[in-house]
């Protein structure tokens, strides 16, 4: 791994760019890591991408601040769930592009479980009733939706 992070320092630096040591760190699964010899930080969590990855490169607190965000995002846009103006239809496409890109950022740095899908698919199924403004006690299939 030094050998390679040797050979990127050296061919960043003969086409002008450098490698900031400060604001590079390393997750370290094996022995330090150096530039231009000193030592990378070395740190137990590493945010990539937005989502914050362990030392094990799991992700399992991200998908509750994703959930948290999504969920305020959801909530801003409380007006427009309400509004007898829009069709379901548009209700719809606002919450794929404003609250499930929200959900979703970074998702391709976690690692995806069963508990993970079921923690989303939980989250977007007690939206989705509200979009249409179905109340609990009326019964509607996920299908449905």
């Amino acid at each position: 791994m030094q050998e390679k992070t040797t050979s990127v320092a050296a061919t960043s630096a003969a086409v002008g760019l450098n490698i900031h040591k400060g604001k590079s760190k390393i997750l370290r699964c094996t022995n330090p890591l150096k530039i231009h010899g000193e030592d990378l930080e070395d740190v137990k969590t590493f945010t990539y991408l937005g989502s914050i990855i362990n030392e094990h490169g799991r992700s399992d607190g991200n998908v509750k601040a994703r959930i948290g965000k999504a969920r305020a995002a959801y909530l801003q846009l409380r007006n427009i769930w309400n509004s007898k103006k829009l069709a379901t239809k548009t209700k719809v496409r606002i919450f794929n592009t404003n609250v499930k890109t929200v959900l979703l950022y970074g998702a391709e740095t976690w690692g995806t479980t069963k508990a993970i899908i079921q923690k989303l698919q939980v989250f977007i199924n007690s939206c989705l009733p509200k979009i249409p403004r179905i109340c609990w006690p009326d019964t509607i299939s996920n299908n449905l939706l």
